[in-house]
């Protein structure tokens, strides 16, 4: 049930309204204190909303958090004469997520046109704010059958010729590698384009594309970027795999200990050299597969599609079979070291520790970007539940 209404005539409202303009919270809470009826009272002067509509307009967010904490569930999901709830006219990622911590059903109130707080925050260029509301929005409200608000979404995204969800300064920023953020792009154009009608996708805007050709030549240069790093990092990992192989190749055919010149055969037959062989062969079977993985990457076409699932694929492979194959070279040229200097552990502890750093140091920088392209390609995603895996 709405507040009372403040007639904009009377001159009542506006002592609050200037409170919360400036950003004076202890002079809003004494005229609320002081009038308890203003906090739900729809005014005038402000299109019918409440004083929670005005702090949101004036991005005053120590006020609005103030205002949720003493406002019932039902006070925030009043509207204004537009039908807006203060979570449609916010663009503070902060503000919103306050209000739904308190009301949650507030993703699903739409306003006199029939849409959602998420579909307006993405046609007002609220990037950030619209895929964190995308997350907390129930899929059903954004079914193609149910309304147009899931075509709202991609329409607002490429009507004016900006499909380009990475802007400076947004959470995108963080993601580490160029092929990263391409996939983090995909991955939002796909999910978009899963709730927008057939009818929807083939519509051209004011510069005659579509939204899959517009998003094409807004990431344009991020692909030729995400290109690059992908063939950099693959580059240098097959360097690194071809060395390994060529190493225990030559360790294989350089036994430790020497053959018995009547046989043939391996002088040491004990556990330590068992361990030997089987270590040294596993690390030349997961480098082989290294660069192999690896130079399908270099040899791929590089399409948007490749960077949504093929190549993470591929260089998700070729990682954990690179760093497999390092441990277990670890593990063979300490288990040779044994072998040849039998029972001399001070000498052979130390050069297995030296010669254990700088490879170490290599799996540790190259374990962060595995880790990374696990969570990014098998993770929940970026819409949490929504979010369909793409394996």
């Amino acid at each position: 049930m709405a507040g009372p209404e403040i007639r904009e005539d009377d001159n009542f409202a506006r002592p609050l309204l200037k409170a919360v303009e400036s950003g004076d919270w202890n002079a809003t809470r004494d005229f609320l204190n002081e009038h308890p009826r203003a906090l739900t009272a729809r005014m005038t002067t402000f299109m019918g909303g409440t004083v929670l509509h005005a702090a949101v307009d004036a991005e005053q967010q120590e006020i609005v958090m103030e205002l949720v904490n003493m406002m019932s569930e039902h006070d925030l999901a009043m509207k204004d004469n537009f039908g807006y709830t203060a979570l449609h006219i916010s663009g503070n990622q902060k503000m919103a997520e306050c209000l739904i911590r308190k009301n949650k059903e507030l993703v699903s109130i739409r306003n006199k046109g029939k849409l959602l707080p998420v579909a307006l925050a993405m046609s007002d260029g609220h990037k950030e704010l619209a895929r964190y509301l995308y997350s907390q929005t129930p899929f059903q409200d954004l079914e193609a059958d149910r309304d147009f608000n899931g075509a709202s979404l991609l329409n607002s995204c490429f009507y004016q010729g900006d499909l380009g969800m990475v802007i400076k300064n947004t959470a995108i920023d963080s993601i580490r590698g160029a092929a990263l953020q391409m996939q983090r792009e995909v991955q939002w154009f796909k999910e978009v384009e899963r709730i927008c009608p057939l009818t929807h996708k083939e519509i051209s805007n004011k510069y005659k594309l579509t939204a899959r050709q517009l998003f094409t030549k807004d990431h344009n240069e991020m692909r030729k970027e995400g290109e690059n790093w992908m063939k950099g990092t693959a580059t240098s990992c097959t360097v690194v795999g071809a060395l390994i192989t060529t190493i225990v190749v030559a360790a294989a055919f350089t036994i430790s200990g020497g053959n018995n010149q009547d046989t043939g055969l391996p002088i040491l037959h004990d556990e330590l050299f068992k361990l030997f062989i089987v270590t040294n062969s596993l690390s030349l079977c997961s480098s082989s597969m290294s660069v192999l993985t690896f130079l399908g990457i270099l040899t791929s076409r590089y399409a948007e599609e490749d960077f949504l699932r093929s190549l993470p694929r591929k260089m998700i492979i070729g990682l954990s079979a690179l760093l497999f194959s390092i441990a277990t070279m670890i593990i063979a040229f300490s288990t040779a070291l044994l072998l040849m200097l039998r029972g001399k552990y001070k000498i052979v502890i130390p050069i297995i520790g030296l010669a254990s750093v700088p490879i170490i140091l290599f799996v540790l920088m190259q374990f962060r970007i595995l880790i990374d392209m696990l969570v990014s390609t098998y993770g929940s995603g970026i819409f949490d539940e929504k979010m369909k895996p793409w394996l």
